[in-house]
């Protein structure tokens, strides 16, 4: 009978909420504020817009290119000018804009006008020589990645292996320079400069048997070495490009000048017309000395063809393991 009396007190407890100990509820509230909160893990809380699409999500890709957004900063900025110069002709006094002070304003900024144009063309034919010479560079180094498979196939099956790991340096280079997506371009790859060292290694490794191979061993490591250099010039090269704040002097010189042509331009849809197109076609300039300077992953890019061509090359070469 005791056993059921107690028995039936613990169910009253469990059941009556007022039944149960005052010290309870502080214990509950201290449990609830002062436990430690488990943290998500990663991926567990998704935004909503990437749940469809996580790829999209972990990688994005820039909505424009950095050159583009520079150009048409530019643009604005040189159309400003212009507009600044229509405000300041409709608030100036008519004494201030006599036949004089035109012809002031035209010797003054033909100055501004000739240099301007002396810098920009300056600019636009060092970015190109500096496209054209990264170009090369490019084209030296496919031409280097062939002459050095024939002549580790000209040596004999011995050189095989370093054969294939040239195979895989050349896939991976060219991956690197020039991707799917513009933004992955990787000039200076430590996995890929790894497969060249390796490379180097395997040519310390081989042993000559007699003076012909020795000869061919010599100049294939003289061609790794040229990849290597070569490699390494065109990682250097990039970013070495106009400074900025020279590129904002120039912009700010033609600003001034547009200032001045918004300032006697008579006011038609015809002036509008011509000040925003010559504004575009400056604009432009700026932003083709960029792209020219950037080589890699802009819109205008160095062609890829000379290192998928080594890499097709390369691929469909017969192997040398019966060579003697």
């Amino acid at each position: 009978m005791d056993r059921d009396l107690f028995v039936l007190i613990q169910i009253n407890l469990d059941c009556d909420p007022q039944a149960q100990p005052k010290t309870a509820t502080p214990k509950t509230q201290l449990d609830r504020w002062t436990m430690p909160r488990a943290r998500p893990t990663f991926g567990a809380a998704v935004p909503l817009h990437c749940q469809t699409k996580p790829v999209a999500c972990a990688e994005r890709t820039p909505i424009m290119n950095t050159t583009l957004i520079i150009a048409f900063i530019v643009l604005a900025t040189i159309l400003v000018g212009a507009f600044i110069g229509v405000t300041l002709r409709d608030r100036l006094p008519k004494h201030h804009l006599t036949d004089e002070t035109k012809n002031l304003v035209n010797v003054s900024t033909a100055v501004v006008a000739t240099v301007s144009a002396l810098v920009l063309g300056l600019l636009i034919s060092n970015a190109n020589t500096s496209f054209t010479r990264l170009g090369g560079q490019v084209t030296a180094l496919s031409a280097e990645i062939l002459r050095l498979d024939q002549m580790l196939r000209r040596y004999g099956a011995d050189a095989e292996p370093a054969r294939k790991t040239l195979l895989q340096y050349a896939e991976h280079k060219a991956d690197d320079l020039f991707p799917d997506n513009p933004a992955d371009v990787r000039l200076s790859n430590p996995a890929t400069y790894e497969l060249l060292q390796r490379l180097e290694d395997m040519l310390l490794a081989l042993k000559p048997a007699n003076p012909r191979d020795q000869w061919w061993l010599a100049q294939a490591m003289t061609l790794a070495a040229k990849i290597g250099e070569t490699r390494w010039l065109i990682a250097q090269q990039i970013g070495q490009g106009t400074p900025k704040a020279f590129v904002a002097l120039l912009v700010f010189w033609l600003a001034l000048l547009f200032a001045s042509f918004g300032l006697f331009a008579p006011p038609n849809l015809t002036s509008a017309i011509t000040l925003t197109l010559c504004a575009l076609a400056v604009a432009g300039a700026v932003g083709m000395i960029l792209e020219l300077e950037q080589g890699f992953g802009g819109l205008v890019r160095i062609s890829p063809e000379p290192m998928r061509q080594a890499v097709s090359t390369l691929e469909t070469e017969p192997s040398n393991q019966n060579a003697p």
